[in-house]
């Protein structure tokens, strides 16, 4: 089963090793079929140091602690708009 990679902004980087990323998703309402924006945060482990509001890319992993279930894997190049 292949591992899932996800794209978000990270939104808290205060913990050692660890940051917090948000992923924006966009789902369609089934009843209304209106289009919703969804948030989630997760928790990633990273050795590298990020900036609040970096796009980065995360792959999901073996459990690392109660909470961390991700892995950075990379800063991505944000598109101007």
């Amino acid at each position: 089963m292949p591992k899932r990679i996800l794209n978000g902004k990270i939104v808290s980087n205060k913990n050692k090793n660890t940051v917090v990323v948000e992923v924006i998703r966009t789902v369609k309402h089934e009843i209304y079929k209106k289009i919703i924006k969804k948030n989630k945060k997760f928790h990633a482990h990273t050795n590298k140091s990020y900036e609040i509001g970096t796009s980065v890319s995360i792959q999901e992993s073996k459990p690392i602690s109660k909470l961390k279930k991700w892995v950075v894997m990379e800063a991505t190049k944000e598109e101007s708009k």
